[in-house]
């Protein structure tokens, strides 16, 4: 597929995915590279523009990641941020010292050149998101410096006929008031892209990829109701119908009623041509983890039994030509296959084939998106907001929201407790919404209920009781690295309380957890 591209070049940094996913905002499409990638390949792909990544180490330093100054004269605009900028300078002829102060956090940028292209339409003074503790003492020949600080006197620089604009700060971060404005001048003012990149166009060029790629071939893929094999199963019943089939393996460790929804959705009913089986493997679940406590031997065998039930199944269904996957870009560069930046997990969708497959290739529609774009995809399929708006769900479910052993009256518990919290949550927020016009500002990005091991005493009725607290948890997140708890409102906390103690059979107490992450995680086990 012939398209614009920017390229993001890894050198480290925090920040990788979401610079490109920044660039991707402005309907540009975007893809992340080690920054050990041979020139003659970033030839190869004729990029509109380079964006340098920060990066934790000192661009002087003998052994730190740097490139050569052939990168800055292919005449393909460059944009260096943080680490990026500094290396810029350094290979050019400018001079990279430690600071005396190092500056971090909210800091005043004061623009010196109005008429830059990259801060075309910034306010003359704008707060950034610092993060340094080197900084550029002397910029290279042919720049001039664009933006300063109290602390630094080089917070952007450029040499406007070669097309090299360096930025001290981080304009990807949503810290940087006007972050966003400043990469769109770069890829719209300087790049020269005209920002095509947009769902629509992709969802069309996608089907007709997929049926040239698959022709009269058969796909298989497991369905598992989250959000990224549900739009992969879209995509591709919408390039080749029957000749895809989808096996969604219901564990019995669903939020309520999702198993039935997922059907709906996808099933002989459903608004979907494919083929659909559904497994009901819950008792068999249950049976394999009677007894487990530990919650990484709980993940392992709830793993591993998906295994062998998709391995069953795959023998009935035989030979295919294709086994269809929902990995998405992050699973890609998370997995170390896509940047520089520390492997952060090892994906189960990137690597790692199931060999019981009969198959000869992977297809993987999603490849190149964002979660967010992910999303995006689904509305133009049609799916319906409720599934492509769905929470985030741990591939154990509710496996790891039930602290200690798993059986199917905590699986109740815990799923008629998630379902009244969810639903309480809901219903103020939409309330708020219709007075308002707008969400409120402490609607949490995710929210749930888990079911703690504490048993304590309580008093219902005229009756002494000793049962199980169930804990809630909502968080704010940006990216799901690091999350802080919700203010949700008292008073919604006080009617989620007393409907799930009037409601839930087995619970006296209910607990709000306001761990951050980290220390914590976002889930619960």
């Amino acid at each position: 597929m012939n398209r614009e591209m920017v390229i993001v070049l890894d050198f480290g940094g925090q920040y990788n995915q979401l610079v490109a996913r920044r660039v991707r905002e402005c309907n540009v499409y975007c893809e992340i590279y080690s920054y050990k990638t041979d020139i003659e390949k970033i030839k190869s792909m004729n990029p509109k523009g380079i964006i340098l990544t920060g990066g934790p180490n000192s661009c002087y330093e003998p052994d730190s990641p740097t490139y050569t100054d052939e990168l800055f004269k292919l005449g393909i605009p460059v944009l260096g941020l943080c680490y990026g900028a500094q290396l810029m300078s350094h290979v050019l002829g400018g001079k990279v010292e430690r600071a005396d102060v190092r500056e971090y956090g909210k800091t005043e940028v004061l623009i010196d050149k109005a008429a830059s292209k990259v801060f075309e339409g910034v306010s003359p003074k704008t707060i950034c998101w610092m993060s340094h503790f080197d900084y550029i003492s002397k910029v290279a020949p042919g720049f001039e410096i664009t933006a300063h600080t109290a602390d630094c006197p080089v917070a952007a620089a450029e040499n406007e006929a070669e097309k090299l604009y360096a930025i001290q700060f981080h304009p990807e971060v949503l810290h940087t008031a006007e972050g966003t404005k400043m990469i769109n001048n770069f890829v719209k003012n300087v790049c020269q892209c005209a920002g095509d990149w947009k769902m629509d166009a992709f969802v069309e060029n996608t089907i007709q990829d997929i049926r040239v790629k698959v022709g009269d071939g058969r796909v298989l893929l497991a369905l598992s109701g989250g959000v990224d094999s549900s739009v992969a199963a879209g995509l591709l019943s919408r390039a080749i119908g029957k000749q895809l089939t989808c096996v969604f393996v219901d564990h019995g460790l669903l939020r309520k009623n999702e198993g039935d929804e997922v059907e709906q959705i996808f099933g002989p009913n459903g608004q979907f041509d494919l083929n659909f089986i559904r497994v009901n493997a819950q008792e068999r679940y249950y049976n394999k983890l009677a007894g487990v406590t530990e919650p990484e031997a709980k993940r392992k065998i709830i793993g591993e039994e998906f295994i062998r039930i998709f391995e069953e199944e795959a023998k009935k269904i035989g030979a295919v030509d294709f086994l269809a996957q929902g990995t998405i870009y992050p699973d890609v560069v998370e997995s170390g296959l896509g940047g520089e930046s520390a492997v952060i997990k090892s994906h189960h969708n990137v690597g790692g084939l199931p060999d019981f497959v009969d198959f000869k290739e992977i297809i993987e529609p999603l490849r190149d998106l964002f979660k967010d774009e992910v999303r995006k995809a689904g509305l133009e399929l049609g799916l319906p907001e409720s599934l492509v708006f769905r929470q985030p769900f741990p591939g154990p479910g509710l496996g790891i929201r039930i602290i200690g052993e798993v059986n199917a009256e905590k699986v109740r518990i815990v799923q008629d407790a998630d379902f009244i919290y969810r639903d309480e949550v809901d219903k103020a927020a939409a309330a708020y919404k219709k007075e308002h016009g707008e969400n409120p500002k402490w609607l949490p990005n995710q929210y749930f209920a888990a079911l703690t091991n504490m048993r304590s005493v309580g008093v219902m009725g005229d009756e002494r009781t000793y049962d199980y607290a169930v804990a809630l948890r909502a968080v704010n997140t940006i990216d799901f690295m690091t999350a802080e708890a919700a203010e949700i409102p008292f008073a919604v906390l006080q009617s989620v309380m007393s409907r799930i103690i009037n409601e839930v059979r087995g619970v006296n107490r209910v607990f709000y957890d306001l761990t951050s992450k980290p220390p914590g995680t976002i889930e619960f086990e």
